[in-house]
């Protein structure tokens, strides 16, 4: 099994990887499929379905779906440039994607909010047509966003997860008792077996290139975050508060107000500075998803900044170490909050960064897998019950709370030999099994939990 890096960290945009992103992807595949196409279309059609249905007014799926239609991509998109193009549509009824000509396209007609029963393969489902010059389909194909900007087409999931295509890695694990078992006999670390798999894969400088690239946006982003203050956009008017908190976290410095328990203060404010971002629409990786990008990133940065001869030369060994426990999550169980609730999200990006952080302190890879443990066990039946179907709340405080939780957890792993009850692979299962068993309400569907018991929304 390999998963990349690349795939676990991807740069895109807010406010979600499952649904603003997948969606945007989704249409990019669509747009490709059209271009090889031996046909002509002459308009384009579209339906959102389960989660994409329910939330995606607030997470903006219908915004990305047309500008995905109009040419559009996560990795490369201009703000500026996207808000010209939507009025030109509005206007138009039309898309004019490069590689294909003018294609009719109503938004308010075209594309549908299907609240309907899901389609089967994934609670995050999207269809997709072109139409000929009479207005019959031509071309379908079904889409499903799987979590963390991951897009399938129908036959792709039903293929499964054995379907990976690409040459064989050195180090294939598939599990977290493999992995430790593949570094006990090699003697390498997890970030060394890692890197020698992606280096397999794209070579040595387009890993060392790509990985100081989404270091550079993450830290970007929590900058950004700290500079910014107003209201994020949506309606529900929540106020930006990583600026003010980190402007007093500065004036207490050297105080009798630096408590010691200001360093939870630190590490939820570079979290919540990078959720607002999120939330704000702006550009951030995911890690694994957007809803969860704050955390990994934060315990970075609280490494970097707090902790004696933390070095940003060993960032590739943190972000390599924390793939290969998202790996092995994402394969196993799930990185989306449509499948599994916010245990798959903000406890995957949580354990993501116990991983990294218990790597660059020292720890062995069974002190690793640990430290993994406990931050995604600490997180299991955690709900997805987005207000007003916004990456807001509880997402942006939540990504502080799991950041602290994966310091605690490296820090706890540390103290152990590595040796513990409950091996990360059972964990990962428990959170499958949670997550098929909880109730639809709460898998970000905003239908129950917080997103109906605040008043006004």
């Amino acid at each position: 099994m390999f998963l990349s890096v690349f795939d676990m960290f991807k740069v895109g945009i807010g406010p979600s990887s499952s649904h603003t992103m997948g969606p945007m992807v989704a249409a990019a595949r669509f747009l490709e499929t059209l271009r090889n196409a031996p046909f002509t279309p002459a308009g384009l059609r579209g339906s959102l379905h389960g989660s994409l249905a329910f939330t995606g007014i607030g997470h903006a799926s219908d915004r990305a779906t047309i500008l995905g239609l109009a040419g559009f991509r996560p990795e490369d998109y201009d703000a500026a440039k996207a808000e010209t193009v939507l009025e030109q549509i509005r206007e138009t009824h039309t898309v004019r994607p490069p590689g294909l000509p003018e294609l009719s396209f109503h938004p308010k007609e075209d594309l549908v909010f299907d609240f309907g029963p899901n389609l089967p393969g994934h609670a995050n489902g999207m269809i997709l047509m072109a139409t000929d010059g009479q207005g019959d389909v031509i071309l379908q194909e079904t889409y499903y966003s799987v979590g963390g900007g991951f897009v399938l087409t129908e036959d792709e999931l039903a293929r499964g997860k054995d379907s990976e295509e690409g040459p064989p890695v050195p180090y294939p694990f598939k599990s977290a008792a493999e992995m430790l078992e593949m570094a006990e006999t090699s003697g390498k670390s997890i970030a060394r077996m890692k890197r020698d798999n992606e280096v397999s894969r794209s070579g040595v400088d387009t890993l060392r290139t790509g990985v100081a690239r989404i270091w550079q946006v993450m830290d970007d982003c929590i900058t950004r975050g700290m500079q910014t203050d107003g209201i994020l956009p949506g309606g529900l008017n929540v106020k930006r508060r990583a600026k003010g908190i980190h402007d007093a976290l500065l004036a207490e410095r050297g105080t009798n107000l630096n408590a010691p328990h200001k360093i939870n203060d630190w590490m939820s404010v570079y979290a919540m500075a990078v959720n607002e971002e999120n939330a704000a629409g702006g550009q951030v990786v995911t890690a694994p998803t957007n809803g969860a990008a704050g955390v990994v990133p934060a315990v970075i940065r609280y490494w970097l900044d707090h902790v004696p001869g933390a070095t940003e030369d060993r960032i590739e060994e943190f972000l390599l170490t924390a793939a290969a426990i998202g790996g092995l999550v994402k394969y196993n169980a799930s990185i989306s909050g449509a499948e599994a609730g916010c245990q798959a999200e903000v406890g995957s990006a949580s354990a993501m960064g116990a991983a990294g952080l218990a790597a660059v302190l020292g720890g062995t890879p069974a002190q690793i897998e640990n430290a993994a443990e406990i931050a995604l066990e600490h997180h299991l039946g955690m709900t997805c019950d987005p207000a007003a179907g916004l990456v807001q709340v509880p997402c942006i405080e939540r990504n502080g709370l799991g950041a602290i939780k994966a310091v605690s957890a490296a820090s706890l792993a540390l103290r152990g030999d590595g040796t513990h009850l409950v091996p990360l692979d059972a964990c990962i299962e428990t959170m499958r099994q949670t997550g098929e068993d909880m109730s639809e309400k709460y898998k970000e569907t905003s239908l129950g939990g917080l997103a109906v018991n605040i008043p006004n929304c």
